[in-house]
């Protein structure tokens, strides 16, 4: 059998490239017009209705303001907010993803007619009779096919657009949104070391005794997929953890009652994440920053910069990527909240380059709401939003700034330069007074009550023994408890500084001690949580062993404790 190869001069194979061409570029031409026109009909819809305009949703606003403590009321309202939202925002993702359809189509059409140019330039030229002899069969043809092409693709674009996904940021305009009441922040623990960063539990019911190696006093126990050295946060039935390695970042959702993983978020796809990971210290990892939840849903950053929002049941609601931070040993700032605004702090080196800022992010759409610079270098302290003085204040601490911000502005209420060197262990509150480490050189009392530049007059007491590097302290009205990396809790006088008492527990412990009642819960990193009185003197009331090292902080709730330790996620309460 002898197999023919033809050539480009050959006038059917060159009629039929011509004529093939050119469908293309036609197609493409009809298939970028009907994607301009799902943007037009999308960009029509946007402009006449917002979430808020949902006549229901309205409605059931007029009935709240008549009765403020219909809780089962509120809860209908966020449930319906929220599905409203992610559909207007689901088809402003969908309206990014058919610009770029809009891109392809256009460049098909534009590459196709050029093409189609070259080829009808070496056509061989029949008589005019030849012409239109076939003119009318080929038109028939490709009429055929040209529509059912089009059909085609129009099918397949709608079918892309209709896909639900996530996407960058949004940049629709900042709407109302519900939050959490206050009371409802405190019922459960949202944030790292619970309501307002201060590590203090609204609950006093909580175990003092456990034991994980015989399994005395554990509700249960689940392992994390992913390592991370964020600690639980928890609202309702739902907790949340995260966890990342070099390749993957994942928020986990588990169900308090049993244990189990209900869903994982994977943050990938994000416009703007780098392809490679950051490179991090050991002691940090990628998912060292504690994620944040207002009931609704669940916020999480990690070491590369991405940040994402999943409801409840594990729909990413938004991603975005802020940029990797500049850091030393790797982003450690853990996320808060105030209102509907997700705080995030990003200190970074060096200071001249003015990289370090503050940003608020409505919790709708993920979009920057107001950003703060920061005249500071890269730090690991978390923010923490808290009244103090008399007024709600985001409190920051870096080198050398202490600083108070307004959360809703994002303004700067007073500044203390009183700090150095690298930052780690996050600012804690009570009554009037805040308190901020500088890791292994002093503690520092300011008052929180002024404005502008407060370095001469804020100052109340400082010490400089024994001060931690990078373990949160924990502050009441009466005391100050300190914990070193070595072991040593020490108690001072919260009024003036000076030292109570201290304890040399000779175990090393990188989470931050918690207030129960007037019990001190001390986690060391062997697993041993060792509680003692908050009092005058020294009391150790008891001893608990989890049987598995632990860093992270744990989580207080009505009758049960939740702590990850390295590899294992633990309840601890009675059964």
């Amino acid at each position: 059998m002898t197999i023919h190869k033809r050539k480009l001069s050959d006038p059917d194979l060159a009629r039929g490239l011509y004529y093939g061409t050119l469908a293309a570029a036609l197609v493409a031409g009809a298939f970028t017009l009907a994607v301009v026109g799902v943007l037009l009909v999308n960009w029509a819809r946007d402009q006449v209705a917002t979430p808020l305009d949902n006549p229901q949703l309205a409605a059931m606003k007029a009935a709240l303001a008549k009765d403020r403590k219909n809780v089962s009321l509120k809860q209908e309202i966020r449930d319906l907010d929220l599905t409203l939202r992610s559909e207007h925002f689901r088809r402003l993702d969908a309206a990014g993803r058919a610009q770029w359809l809009l891109v392809a189509g256009g460049a098909v059409f534009v590459l196709g007619l050029k093409s189609a140019r070259t080829l009808r330039q070496k056509l061989p030229h029949p008589s005019l009779q030849t012409v239109l002899a076939s003119v009318e069969a080929r038109r028939a043809s490709f009429a055929r096919w040209a529509v059912a092409a089009v059909t085609i693709l129009v099918a397949g674009a709608a079918g892309v657009l209709a896909l639900r996904g996530g996407g960058g940021p949004t940049q629709a305009p900042v709407q109302e949104a519900t939050f959490p009441t206050p009371e409802e922040i405190a019922k459960n623990w949202p944030y790292f070391r619970g309501p307002g960063g201060l590590a203090t539990s609204a609950y006093t019911n909580v175990p003092a005794s456990w034991n994980g190696k015989t399994g005395d006093g554990i509700l249960w126990k689940t392992k994390v997929p992913l390592p991370g050295e964020n600690s639980p946060v928890v609202w309702g039935n739902r907790l949340f953890l995260t966890g990342a390695d070099k390749k993957q970042r994942a928020v986990y959702c588990f169900d308090t009652g049993t244990g189990a993983l209900l869903w994982t978020g994977a943050l990938a796809g994000i416009p703007g994440s780098p392809a490679t990971a950051p490179k991090v210290d050991e002691n940090t990892g990628y998912a060292c920053p504690t994620a944040v939840t207002d009931g609704r849903c669940v916020y999480a950053i990690f070491a590369n910069g991405d940040v994402a929002a999943f409801d409840f049941e594990g729909r990413r609601v938004w991603a975005r990527n802020l940029g990797v931070p500049k850091n030393t040993y790797g982003y450690a700032s853990s996320l808060t909240m105030y209102q509907n605004r997700v705080l995030v702090l990003m200190d970074q080196t060096p200071v001249e380059e003015g990289r370090s800022k503050l940003l608020a992010l409505d919790t709708a759409t993920g979009r920057t709401v107001w950003e703060a610079r920061r005249p500071v270098r890269d730090s690991w302290a978390s923010p923490i939003v808290a009244t103090v003085a008399g007024r709600v204040q985001v409190l920051t601490i870096a080198d050398p700034w202490v600083i108070g911000y307004d959360p809703a502005k994002g303004q700067e209420l007073w500044r203390a330069n009183v700090l150095g060197g690298d930052v780690a262990p996050s600012p804690v509150c009570a009554k009037d007074t805040v308190f901020a480490v500088q890791p292994n050189s002093k503690v520092i009392a300011l008052k929180a009550d002024g404005q502008g530049d407060v370095t001469a007059k804020g100052l109340v007491w400082k010490i400089d023994e024994n001060i931690p590097d990078i373990v949160s302290p924990l502050a009441t009205a009466d005391f100050l408890f300190t914990l070193t990396t070595p072991g040593l809790l020490v108690c001072s006088n919260a009024k003036d500084g000076k030292k109570v008492w201290e304890k040399d527990f000779e175990k090393e412990g990188r989470a931050s001690p918690s207030l129960v009642g007037n019990r001190v819960y001390v986690v060391l990193e062997d697993g041993t949580t060792v509680m003692v009185a908050a009092s005058r003197e020294f009391k150790e009331l008891g001893r608990a062993e989890l049987g598995e090292k632990v860093h992270a902080s744990p989580a207080f709730l009505d009758g049960r404790i939740y702590l990850r330790g390295l590899k294992h996620l633990y309840a601890i309460g009675k059964k």
